[in-house]
C-alpha cells in the first residue's frame, strides 16, 4: 500500500488556486436592468384631489408627466385633471401641441397682461 497522503488546510489550497492558471470561472450574464412597477392610482380619493387643487396651480411648469409623478395618479387622469384646471382658470397653456401640452400658474400671464 503506498503511503497516504495528508490533506492540505484550506489556505494552502486557496494559495495553489490563485497561483497556478487553472479554468477560470464562467462570466455571469446579469438579468438586465429592471424598473421599479408604478402603482399609480386611477381615480382621485379626497386627498389627491386637495393636493391638486391646492398645489398645482402653483407649479411652474405643469405638464401631465409632473402631475402625474408628483401625484402619484395615472397620465389620463392627470390630462383630465389639467383640463379641469384650465377650465376654471387657474392655469394657462403656454404651448398646446397634440403630444405635448404645456401650462404654466394663471397668476403670471395676468401681470403680464395688466402691464
Amino acid at each position: 500500500m503506498p503511503p497516504k497522503k495528508e490533506k492540505e488546510s484550506k489556505a494552502a489550497i486557496a494559495a495553489k488556486a490563485s497561483k497556478g492558471g487553472g479554468k477560470a470561472k464562467k462570466k455571469k450574464w446579469s438579468k438586465g436592468k429592471t424598473r421599479d412597477k408604478l402603482n399609480n392610482q386611477c381615480m382621485f380619493n379626497k386627498t389627491a384631489y386637495d393636493k391638486l387643487m391646492k398645489e398645482v396651480p402653483s407649479y411652474k411648469l405643469i405638464t401631465p408627466a409632473i402631475v402625474s409623478d408628483r401625484l402619484q395618479i395615472r397620465g389620463s387622469l392627470a390630462r383630465r385633471a389639467i383640463r379641469e384646471l384650465q377650465d376654471k382658470g387657474l392655469i394657462v397653456p403656454v404651448v398646446k401641441h397634440s403630444k405635448m401640452a404645456i401650462y404654466t400658474r394663471a397668476t403670471a400671464a395676468k401681470e403680464e397682461g395688466e402691464e
